[in-house]
């Protein structure tokens, strides 16, 4: 039998990082003293708010819901609630808007569904057929417009977002390999814009193996289900060489993120961030006259 590093019981985990086993007590310790850190570091939950979660039903945000309930929750100054987007992927989907509606009921939380069929008319399957656009494209644009506008019109003062440390470390390389530093620069919000809901990631210094081991260890519900439409040959190539450097060099994804972090005052200084405007058909904050969402609206019902 292995034993923790820091006591006799059984280990559950080998953390390579910092070459060290851990039992469940101390696995759990270490995973909520680095989440506790993120939010603590970058101010991530302050007195008085109101934090939507973005709960897809996936291990990931499960995850967060529960963490951010078991830490926070007692809170009388916070509130928490949580929304999960219904693209409409046939098989996909449905049995992750049920995980979500399980998790919000045990945990006593407001759980919202929203759709894009309601929204928009069509769903994702059907978005993917009318136009030229790949589905990622389509996702990305609506889920991150629903999911914003449905937390501001819920009084959401941040929106908590499941990304751990190897989804923020495939992003900063993935920016870092597109010369796109404008981009990588709004990774960390530099103030708050109206009409625009503040981000948190508070798995920020968590690996997905992390995540999912915390998850097992609490019996949440797991979906690993991949979704049909994930398929960004860029990404996977930058996420299977991360992988393959974090296994012969354990740590190194901890190095990615803290160098993007010394980073962050150079990128705020070059790249200011931007007053936003006011889509001219739908009202929502845009960079643009016209917000990238009206704007594939318009083309997907262009189409006969």
């Amino acid at each position: 039998m292995i034993t923790c590093s820091k006591c006799s019981r059984r280990a559950v985990i080998f953390q390579r990082h910092a070459n060290r086993h851990l039992c469940k007590r101390h696995f759990i310790e270490d995973f909520e003293r680095r989440v506790k850190l993120a939010v603590k570091k970058y101010d991530m939950i302050q007195k008085g708010d109101r934090i939507a979660i973005a709960l897809s039903g996936g291990k990931d945000s499960v995850t967060l819901a529960f963490v951010l309930n078991k830490l926070y929750g007692f809170r009388s100054d916070l509130e928490f609630f949580a929304i999960t987007i219904d693209e409409g992927i046939a098989g996909y989907r449905p049995p992750t808007v049920e995980i979500a509606r399980k998790v919000t009921e045990q945990l006593g939380m407001e759980h919202l569904v929203v759709s894009f069929e309601e929204n928009f008319g069509m769903t994702l399957d059907e978005m993917v057929k009318r136009g030229d656009k790949k589905p990622c494209t389509y996702c990305g644009v609506f889920r991150k417009y629903l999911l914003n506008r449905t937390a501001r019109e819920m009084g959401a003062t941040k929106l908590a977002t499941g990304h751990n440390l190897d989804d923020e470390t495939q992003t900063i390389l993935l920016n870092f390999l597109n010369a796109d530093m404008e981009r990588m620069a709004r990774l960390v919000p530099q103030r708050v814009q109206e009409g625009l809901v503040v981000r948190i990631k508070p798995f920020r210094y968590v690996y997905e193996k992390e995540v999912v081991v915390y998850g097992f260890l609490h019996e949440l519900p797991m979906d690993f289900d991949e979704c049909p439409y994930s398929h960004f040959p860029v990404r996977a190539a930058v996420r299977d060489f991360l992988y393959d450097f974090e296994n012969k060099y354990p740590g190194r994804k901890f190095s990615v993120m803290s160098s993007f972090e010394k980073l962050i005052p150079c990128l705020k200084e070059i790249y200011p961030q931007i007053d936003l405007n006011r889509c001219e058909r739908c009202g929502e904050p845009t960079p643009r006259r016209i917000c990238q969402a009206c704007k594939l609206l318009e083309e997907l019902r262009g189409v006969d």
